[in-house]
């Protein structure tokens, strides 16, 4: 990515010398410096201008520059910040961090060092920038049943819009509960066939011996019970849409009859002798991996190419990020209605808590949660301790440590890093967390001589990282997919246990 070479910097610095310094470095990388003494100048400056890059002090002759930064965190979110101190310390870099600064630099720092924090952050801007505009240009969070704003929903909703129209067999995939049959009606409704029937059948809910009579409908006497002729999902879904849920789970041999149908558009009900001719828009739906299904044999290659025209991946919860709290907002002014209750909004630490946890059960499971919480509570604010504790307990596990899994890379940036994998394991039935190993550094062959601890495993992974990005902590955090902050705080736990070990 090209960085903008037109750039304003705020420069917060009470040392003349030093400042006219770093105005220097700054310049020299294009940008457009105002400098600064005093941190009541710098607040006056923020309300007249608001410059791309803010690089602040922290001790300063009038007030402290965290108490300046939790102003601009306020009032001008868009402004990226980047601490600097001579009195810097593990504590002091961990709280400026969490309180939303982008990196931390320790004087004295030359030209080089402060030129790549910079080009870092405007390329963190950019990419912001560049996101946000694009799902500005997208459609809004509401969509034919859907609430969701990120990008991969929305991917979805482009889809939907692109196949509604045509008569195409399209195949839904998605985990359970991430709303496939949402997703079934949104395209029926979206299309020409909106005003005639949309009909459903749960191929895993039927039993065996009547899921064909279910499809096709039966004759009188066809079987014990059936005392009269009746129509299957086939010919009420006439002139509309016929949706097959779990449809991996259906029989072989009614597989074979169901290909038929849809090649043809002719079937014949169970017990009868004549053939009937629909015009039927087919849309199947899975929670499991379907070419996996073909290959061990229980599902028709055929019928899969027949159905799997247009294929449609729903993302899960844990993958949609902000639509979380979208959900859960939602979900919970609908159950208030229901329920009679007050509440109006979740608190800040229920919101990270949403976030934070994996959903297994998607949005299904998120329904139920905010249906439990609003049954069981009355207040105006769902509070952190009203969440079911498989919630607050996974948050509490991963608090503690982050793996570094998921380690993005690009050939230029990660050359030579190397390859992080966990492991995790249990002795004597307590779970052990935090155990990051290379695999020159442990081998798991049993062998103790060969075993070294934890801490310091994971300290060497961290520190190669760093030094291959040239000392940037932002930058190898983010190779290692965890926050810069997180690296500060190992910091300052290997100080303690060398400490403890020497």
């Amino acid at each position: 990515m090209e960085i903008d070479h037109s750039f304003t910097v705020l420069l917060v610095e009470d040392s003349m010398s030093l400042g006219a310094l770093y105005t220097e470095y700054l310049r020299a990388e294009g940008a457009k410096v105002t400098h600064v003494n005093h941190g009541e100048d710098a607040l006056a400056e923020l309300e007249r201008w608001q410059p791309d890059l803010l690089v602040l002090d922290i001790k300063l002759p009038d007030m402290s520059g965290m108490d300046i930064l939790q102003k601009v965190q306020s009032n001008y979110a868009d402004i990226t910040v980047i601490m600097i101190t001579a009195h810097g310390t593990i504590d002091l870099a961990v709280e400026s961090m969490k309180s939303g600064a982008f990196d931390f630099l320790v004087k004295p720092f030359d030209a080089k060092r402060l030129s790549i924090t910079v080009r870092n952050a405007l390329k963190q801007r950019q990419l912001v920038n560049l996101v946000a505009k694009y799902e500005q240009s997208l459609p809004k969070a509401n969509y034919k049943g859907f609430i969701g704003e990120s990008l991969s929903m929305q991917a979805v909703y482009k889809t939907i819009d692109c196949v509604a129209k045509s008569k195409a067999s399209v195949f839904i995939v998605g985990e359970s509960g991430t709303g496939k049959e949402v997703c079934a009606h949104a395209i029926h409704h979206a299309g020409n066939r909106r005003d005639n029937a949309f009909v459903a059948l749960n191929c895993a809910s039927i039993p065996k011996d009547l899921i064909e009579s279910e499809i096709f409908g039966h004759t009188k006497g066809a079987f014990t019970g059936a005392v009269a002729n009746r129509d299957g999902a086939a010919s009420r879904a006439d002139g509309g849409t016929l949706f097959l849920d779990e449809i991996c789970e259906m029989d072989l041999e009614l597989q074979s009859k169901l290909l038929r149908f849809i090649q043809t558009g002719i079937f014949q009900k169970v017990g009868g002798t004549k053939e009937e001719r629909v015009d039927v828009r087919f849309v199947s739906a899975t929670n499991r991996i379907p070419w996996e299904e073909v290959k061990h044999g229980r599902f028709r290659e055929d019928l899969f190419y027949r159905l799997h025209v247009i294929p449609i991946e729903l993302p899960p919860l844990r993958m949609r990020g902000k639509d979380i709290t979208l959900l859960a907002n939602k979900l919970l002014k609908e159950y208030n209605n229901e329920e009679g209750k007050q509440f109006k909004s979740l608190s800040s630490d229920t919101k990270k808590i949403l976030q934070s946890y994996d959903w297994p059960g998607n949005v299904r499971q998120l329904q139920n949660i905010i249906r439990q919480v609003v049954v069981l509570n009355s207040s105006d604010i769902v509070e952190a301790s009203m969440l079911p504790a498989q919630l607050t307990s996974t948050l509490s596990r991963t608090s503690l440590v982050q793996p570094l899994i998921g380690v993005q890379s690009t050939v230029e940036d990660n050359r030579g890093l190397t390859d992080v994998v966990s492991c995790l394991s249990s002795e004597d039935g307590k779970e052990d967390t935090g155990l990051y190993q290379t695999e020159a550094s442990l081998s798991c062959s049993g062998e103790d001589d060969k075993i070294i601890p934890l801490w310091l495993s994971e300290k060497h992974t961290i520190e190669a990282a760093i030094k291959q990005c040239d000392g940037n902590v932002p930058k190898a955090a983010a190779l290692l997919d965890i926050s810069a902050s997180t690296i500060y705080r190992k910091r300052q736990s290997w100080e303690e246990q060398q400490k403890v070990t020497s």
